[in-house]
């Protein structure tokens, strides 16, 4: 009978466990979608759909975990995305979105935010990087004047 009650109990605590690391990484998912929106938005040199993303991205924050990732981790992030938010001219987000990217690039490595592959890749003349689900470089820094601009750096699968 005590086989029973233990196998039953180990079999919640999983079941629990699952459940929470399914929540985990559909929050940190979405996070990195709404980044990804961001970053194709200053692709097309637009800061009003990049002020939306950036909104959408702040929302997303305010529902992760404290437990999943830090407070002082979800703090920064939220600062660089409500920056981007309140920008209104295109070449004061991508400067923000520098710093977003560089947090972003910490959190994709320390957790799974894709079932795909995430690149990793860089702008020279803007000397920063940022995160992008395809291989294919569309440059968030230059927008249409440099959109090829760049290279893979690496891939975090």
């Amino acid at each position: 009978m005590k086989k029973y009650i233990i196998t039953a109990v180990l079999s919640l605590f999983s079941i629990i466990s699952l459940s929470a690391q399914s929540k985990k990484d559909a929050q940190l998912s979405k996070l990195y979608q709404n980044y990804i929106d961001i970053k194709s938005a200053l692709a097309s040199d637009d800061a009003d759909k990049t002020s939306k993303a950036a909104t959408e991205f702040i929302k997303t924050v305010s529902t992760v975990d404290y437990k999943i990732v830090s407070e002082g981790n979800l703090t920064i992030l939220r600062k660089d995305a409500t920056a981007i938010s309140d920008a209104r001219n295109i070449t004061a987000q991508r400067e923000t979105f520098s710093n977003l990217s560089e947090n972003m690039i910490a959190l994709t490595k320390e957790f799974k935010l894709s079932e795909k592959p995430v690149y990793v890749q860089y702008c020279p003349m803007a000397d920063s990087s940022w995160l992008s689900d395809e291989k294919q470089i569309v440059n968030p820094y230059y927008g249409k004047s440099m959109l090829s601009c760049g290279s893979v750096k690496s891939e975090i699968k």
